[in-house]
């Protein structure tokens, strides 16, 4: 007895040393300062329900709230509010940072947050997104001596990005976009283990900033630099996005940037690039997309670029291009004078030396020239301002940002490239877990007059929460007696399907066997209710129909592809085989695109009583792999933008090839031809070069050949291009000559 006293001794102290200890109780002193945090971001809905008695190391994971402990200490802080971008609101009529519903109130300290925050030292990973923070950024956020991953973006945090920055040596991720930063940006090449850049959405600049070469994607749009792209660039071996859009860049685009060893994207629009393209300009195979429109190119384009042999997007227009369609071109002498007026002139610091010499001859030559130099600098800025306001107008419809789907370098972890999942989820509640009470109550104990269907897609009844919400409410019964183990996999999964373009997942229920209280026999699944009607109701209902016009159609199949694209790349693995029927595309209160009855990926097994039993819950077509469902989407994507295009339902195959036959016709024999397949009710509301663009993209996934259906980034990119041409003709006044 004696000895087996000893030996269990000896084996409790062996596992007591060796087995790590990765989720917790978190320490006191960090557990206060969450609840100091919840309470300086003034309680949002993230943080809400957190009480004294709340182990925050076991709060489970939802798209707006991220825990995460190592032994007993923070590592990762994840919150995601639901308040506007300055990018998407008011302007303020002064120009200056103004204080509204949107930010945080006057009581709000920057500096008292960040104070508090670096008291979390182990952090590694921190990201706070749209919840109003404002205030310059304060020196003190180099405290965070483990951090990997900075995420801010979204808030109204200016001012001039700190220099501490760059002593953050651990940093992989750096993700500022979408604030209020300006000046120029702090050298950051000492980071060697950065990978992520994104500053776009800021006013800063002037200078490309001083970046190590580890970057796998840098993203500098929309900001305020007016430099040449610098040759340090070509040192880059793992860049695969490089997005400088939007911006003042001057001077030649260098060969070296098409033939970056990893780059894919590759988008350099709207800026001053001038000059003419290497002829000798070598690619890079995997290069997908190319965009150097709306710049001052002259010259014919490498023809690396115009190769029809790979799937690649290229856009070129308005620029002085001779090998692009001269309708959408301009002029050579276009680029030629705007490249002279924009070039950065060594004459200009001779002119300034003037001034100088001309100041010592005398006070009044001084005074004169002074007040000559001030009232340039007036007329420069007031242009400038004018310029920038009407590029951003125009810059609005572009899209967000484009998934990089893998890299080909199997060192870098694809979570940090870029990180843009997370914000579809804006403006929805929180995923939560729901109790049967609250299902009971919702449904009123699943009376018959809010049963709204029973089909393939199962047993659905309309329910509204206790705080008004409107959702409906899905049962899914279990064949077999559900390990929690499986199930709680099963629910984390479903718990990630949510995106403004989708009808997202809210919540769900468990309900246990009385006989077996830790087995589940049945999951009722809360679904966000979309009451506006469906896409079909406003292409047939002639009230609805005059309201869809082509921008607002482009809009709903926009949306349709972004949805699309977050079910292919923005959950792993990717979801194919939903679906895709004009019917089954609902349309908010704002008429924004929502996919509902898409593929829920449900592994565990579904009793054969239950309504969810069907094809439809694996897929339309359960004998398709992967790849063939992706392409089967495309293909049904495709169709639903011609039911678009043409204003009629398709109701057999027979029709579809005729559409199809029709539109091919139409692209071949010139523009009457093509609108006399289009839909009569929006003849009138769009530029042809943004109809053909859809039409073209639209053949393209109607093709017989899976394999030469696009991706859902080619059709996403597509539809923006299309969408980017309407806005630029309306802007410019041109519309009406083009239809």
């Amino acid at each position: 007895m004696k000895n087996f006293l000893v030996s269990f001794c000896l084996l409790f102290l062996i596992l007591a040393i060796f087995t790590p200890i990765s989720i917790g109780q978190l320490t006191p002193s960090e557990s206060r300062i969450l609840f100091q945090v919840q309470k300086l971001l003034e309680y949002p809905g993230a943080l809400q329900g957190w009480t004294n008695w709340t182990n925050f190391c076991y709060l489970p994971p939802t798209p707006s709230l991220k825990v995460v402990c190592t032994n007993n200490r923070l590592t990762e802080l994840t919150v995601i509010g639901n308040k506007s971008s300055p990018s998407h609101s008011p302007k303020p009529v002064s120009g200056n940072f103004v204080i509204s519903q949107q930010t945080l109130s006057k009581s709000f300290s920057i500096d008292s947050f960040f104070t508090l925050l670096t008291k979390l030292s182990n952090l590694k990973v921190l990201s706070l997104v749209s919840l109003g923070l404002w205030g310059p950024l304060p020196a003190k956020i180099n405290r965070f001596w483990s951090l990997e991953e900075l995420n801010i973006s979204s808030n109204f945090i200016y001012g001039e990005i700190p220099t501490s920055l760059s002593s953050m040596k651990n940093l992989r991720s750096i993700v500022l976009a979408d604030n209020l930063f300006n000046g120029s940006v702090p050298d950051l090449k000492s980071l060697a283990a950065l990978e992520e850049l994104n500053l776009g959405n800021n006013h800063l600049g002037p200078g490309f900033p001083s970046l190590g070469n580890s970057l796998v994607s840098i993203i500098l749009r929309n900001n305020s630099m007016r430099s040449e792209i610098p040759p340090t660039l070509r040192n880059f071996d793992l860049l695969q996005k490089l997005d400088i859009s939007s911006n003042k860049f001057v001077g030649p685009i260098p060969a070296f940037v098409f033939s970056l060893p990893s780059i894919q994207y590759l988008i350099l629009a709207h800026n001053q690039l001038s000059g003419a393209l290497s002829n000798n300009a070598t690619c890079n195979g995997k290069l997908q997309v190319v965009d150097i429109s709306q710049n001052l190119l002259i010259g014919k384009l490498p023809s690396c670029i115009l190769s029809k042999s790979l799937n690649r997007t290229v856009l070129d227009s308005w620029n002085c291009l001779s090998s692009g369609k001269s309708k959408y071109q301009h002029p050579y002498s276009f680029c030629h004078k705007e490249a002279l007026a924009v070039k950065p002139p060594a004459k200009t610091q001779e002119q300034e030396s003037k001034i100088k010499l001309g100041l010592l001859l005398g006070v009044i030559g001084g005074v004169v020239c002074a007040a000559a130099v001030i009232g340039l600098l007036i007329l420069v800025i007031i242009k400038r301002a004018g310029q920038r306001n009407r590029e951003d107008k125009f810059d609005r419809s572009m899209v967000e940002k484009i998934s990089v789907r893998s890299s080909p370098n199997p060192n870098i972890d694809a979570r940090r490239v870029p990180q843009m999942m997370r914000l579809p989820t804006l403006g929805l509640p929180p995923y939560r877990v729901f109790t049967l009470e609250e299902i009971d109550d919702a449904t009123d104990n699943f009376d018959a007059t809010n049963l709204m269907g029973e089909g393939s897609q199962g047993q659905v009844y309309k329910g509204w929460l206790r705080d008004g919400l409107l959702v409906q409410v899905k049962c899914v019964k279990l064949k077999q007696k559900q390990l929690p183990q499986n199930l709680n996999q099963s629910m984390e999964a479903l718990s990630k399907l949510r995106h403004r373009h989708l009808v997202s997942l809210l919540g769900h229920c468990t309900v246990t066997y009385q006989d077996h209280p830790t087995t589940a026999s049945t999951v009722f699944i809360v679904l966000e209710n979309i009451s506006n009607g469906s896409l079909v109701d406003h292409l047939t209902d002639w009230r609805k129909k005059e309201w869809l016009k082509w921008p607002q159609r482009m809009a709903v199949t926009i949306g349709i592809a972004r949805g699309v694209q977050f079910l292919h790349t923005g959950v792993a693995p990717g979801i194919f085989g939903n679906n895709l029927k004009i019917e089954n595309i609902l349309l908010d209160e704002s008429v924004s695109a929502k996919i509902s009855n898409y593929n829920l990926p449900l592994p565990f097994q579904i009793g054969s009583e239950s309504p969810l039993n069907g094809q439809s819950i694996s897929s339309s077509k359960p004998h398709l792999n992967s790849a063939e469902a992706e392409k089967e989407d495309i293909y049904q994507l495709g169709i639903i933008l011609l039911q678009v295009l043409t204003g009629r339902l398709i109701k057999s195959a027979s029709e579809l090839d005729e559409l199809k036959i029709q539109l091919e016709k139409g692209l071949i024999e010139g523009p009457s031809k093509l609108r006399g397949v289009i839909d009569p009710s929006i003849q009138g509301s769009f530029a042809y070069q943004s109809l053909k663009t859809a039409v073209e993209i639209t053949v393209n996934c109607l093709s017989r050949d899976p394999s030469k259906r696009p991706s859902i980034d080619n059709v996403l990119w597509n539809l923006q291009y299309s969408i980017q041409v309407q806005e630029g003709w309306t802007s410019s006044g041109n519309l009406s000559a083009q239809m």
